[in-house]
């Protein structure tokens, strides 16, 4: 008697490989050339000119500890009592040590105050700053940058804690070649372990930051500096006007730097650690924030970067469009594909889930073992493949499913600007001004 995986593989050995690709086409023909096989020849085009970017590396490096440059670290955040002196205390310990710390309390009403103010009088931290009045991340970070006097600013999220060698890592891109205007770090997940959702973020910020952003950095095209970890020359940022108000300051601050020529880069070796949401609930919120700022600044403000003007740069109009393309285009596109699928092949349905399962597990661990061959923490990392099953519902399904929502919800509705991530005033006046 034939067993269900008996009839599956008769099934697979039926239909041929050329049915299965023309079943599956969306990911043969879209998802794996540009996240797997791209992922794979720009890599090794990067390990086989390794021995040359090492040499650069520590060139750089010996440069950037000659002149020992002022380095201002700047920490906005509200509520933010229980990590700022773990923070603090972390970012003393640093190979790189010519620093100073400003902390930037956005109306908090936890005891914030009270432990900034015995870090000032200890003399750990070098500015302690209050707002009063709730402005927001971006006003937060803005009024510290006003007290900054380091020839390089590091915005971080206090929660974040960072390898040892990770300040000195993130600043040495800077001298590696000229007109490099931000800096981001690889921000992995802290809490990786404590529960399913967190596990599989672990994996998506393997997949998506510490291999991603070194592809896209490695072609010019890297979109977003993290505000969990990134650096910027002070005299760009304040040349810019600091951060704008609103969700996604982030990816809008790295835009503006892009439209004025500067380069972004990516420092793989500069390692930070974050705690993600422990819940698939609480991860929801925050995706949908983050996706709606694809509507409201690559689209909506931004809109410039994709006319034929004066301005008119190739690489940046390639950068956004291959972000639109690929997170909003094809992310409506799929919903027509599935449907289709699922609807001319209804008889085959009971062998398309697997079938699937085990093409996109392939794809998953194609991706992850990528990630290992970057990673500094590979025996800790290693115990999330067991997860690997899981991420084609996790990315196919659930993710789709959040980004589609918050993508209608942003283009019918304008709803980040009812976020309460952001202060209501700031968003009547973002809307007011139209960013």
């Amino acid at each position: 008697m034939f067993t269900f995986w008996d009839n599956f593989f008769y099934s697979i050995e039926h239909e041929g490989l050329i049915r299965i690709i023309n079943l599956f086409w969306y990911y043969f023909y879209i998802e794996a050339p540009r996240f797997v096989i791209l992922d794979v020849i720009i890599l090794g085009i990067i390990l086989f000119q390794s021995r040359r970017n090492k040499l650069n590396f520590k060139r750089a490096r010996y440069e950037l500890l000659a002149e020992n440059p002022l380095v201002s670290i700047i920490v906005p955040g509200r509520n933010e009592g229980q990590h700022i002196f773990k923070l603090v205390n972390g970012l003393r310990e640093q190979t790189y040590t010519n620093l100073e710390f400003i902390i930037v309390d956005d109306a908090s009403d936890d005891d914030t105050y009270l432990i900034c103010r015995d870090l000032k009088e200890n003399g750990l931290i070098d500015v302690y700053l209050r707002n009063d009045i709730r402005g927001g991340k971006a006003s937060a970070a803005n009024l510290g940058l006003r007290y900054a006097h380091g020839k390089f600013v590091i915005h971080v999220d206090a929660d974040t804690s960072f390898d040892r060698n990770a300040i000195e890592n993130i600043l040495v891109p800077f001298y590696m070649e000229d007109n490099v205007g931000g800096v981001g770090g690889n921000v992995k997940v802290r809490n990786i372990h404590e529960s399913i959702a967190t596990s599989l973020q672990a994996i998506e910020y393997l997949q998506t930051i510490s291999v991603g952003r070194v592809v896209t950095s490695y072609l010019g095209i890297y979109r977003i500096i993290s505000g969990a970890f990134g650096a910027f020359r002070r005299d760009v940022l304040l040349r810019l006007g600091g951060w704008d108000v609103g969700p996604g300051l982030d990816g809008d601050l790295t835009i503006k730097m892009r439209k004025l020529d500067f380069k972004i880069r990516f420092a793989a070796n500069a390692v930070s650690l974050t705690n993600v949401p422990s819940s698939f609930s609480a991860l929801s919120r925050q995706r949908m924030r983050w996706s709606k700022s694809l509507i409201r600044f690559r689209l909506r403000k931004h809109h410039d970067i994709y006319l034929p003007q004066a301005n008119f740069s190739f690489i940046n109009f390639f950068a956004l469009w291959e972000n639109i393309f690929y997170n909003l285009i094809l992310d409506f596109f799929w919903w027509i594909y599935a449907i289709n699928l699922l609807v001319t092949n209804f008889d085959f349905l009971l062998f398309l889930i697997p079938l699937k399962f085990i093409i996109y597990g392939i794809g998953s661990t194609f991706q992850f073992t990528l990630a290992m061959m970057l990673s500094e923490r590979r025996s800790q990392e290693w115990k999330l493949f067991m997860y690997i099953p899981l991420m084609m519902i996790y990315n196919g399904y659930y993710m789709r499913t959040v980004r589609t929502i918050a993508y209608l919800r942003e283009i019918l509705f304008k709803s980040s600007y009812r976020d309460a991530w952001n202060p209501q005033k700031s968003s009547k006046k973002a809307m007011e001004i139209g960013i």
